[in-house]
């Protein structure tokens, strides 16, 4: 019994420090798959990537391991990639795993710096004793871009009752020093300026209001556009 209890307690100890191996290997293939893809490394990625993968970028775009390595290139002279990995998040499912990560992009570009930020799940499928990355979808993380300040006489003639249809209205009304939309729920949200008749809820930077005018130049209404797509047209119904 005793020497069933130390086979039991050994094999338990063996699996949860295969476990512990298997995870960190899947952590450092991933940023080492990050590195490769900022540093445009394509024998790296070719060794990473399964002969089949499917590969969804942030742009929609579906590439196939060819369409990756033969499109890898380092970046031209004067400028500089980096990816590294926060929040990473792994599961094992026998021999495949299903890894969540943000990645925190660097670009330098001749001096000039800029930041992004992704989101990614990958699988990965252990093949003959090594892993290869099977799947991999990525999402831009929205920020909110930066708000133009409106004078206090820029921003009474938003001001008013708009409607998308009978029934389903929207009042845009002064808050302080700026505006606030209040929709069925009756909630106020503030609105941001990104120019002059773009402007966005605090929140929500894949949506815009875009706003219209009539030749006199007195808003009209207002457009609903999410990621580029307009999805309602509120008519203004009345002013302040």
């Amino acid at each position: 019994m005793q020497g069933l209890i130390l086979v039991t307690t050994l094999a338990a100890a063996c699996g949860a420090h295969a476990t512990e191996t298997d995870t960190a290997t899947i952590a450092r293939l991933s940023q080492a798959f990050s590195d490769a893809s900022a540093h445009g490394d394509a024998k790296a990625l070719d060794q990473l990537l399964d002969a089949n993968v499917v590969f969804m970028g942030e742009d929609g775009t579906v590439s196939s391991k060819h369409d990756i390595v033969a499109g890898a290139a380092p970046p031209p002279t004067g400028s500089h990639n980096t990816l590294v990995q926060s929040d990473f998040h792994v599961v094992l499912h026998g021999d495949t795993a299903v890894t969540s990560f943000t990645d925190h992009a660097t670009f330098v570009t001749y001096g000039h710096t800029a930041h992004d930020s992704f989101r990614s799940t990958e699988v990965w499928l252990r093949e003959h004793g090594g892993w290869k990355m099977v799947s991999s979808q990525t999402l831009e993380v929205p920020v909110e871009p930066p708000q133009v300040p409106l004078a206090a006489d820029a921003l009474d003639p938003y001001v008013g009752t708009y409607q998308v249809a009978p029934g389903h209205a929207m009042q845009i009304a002064r808050q302080g020093n700026g505006l606030v939309s209040i929709g069925r729920d009756h909630k106020p949200t503030p609105l941001l300026a990104e120019v002059r008749d773009i402007l966005f809820p605090a929140g929500s930077p894949r949506v815009r209001f875009v706003f219209e005018r009539d030749a006199g130049d007195h808003v009209t209404g207002f457009a609903v556009r999410r990621a580029g797509h307009d999805l309602q047209h509120f008519a203004r119904v009345r002013a302040g």
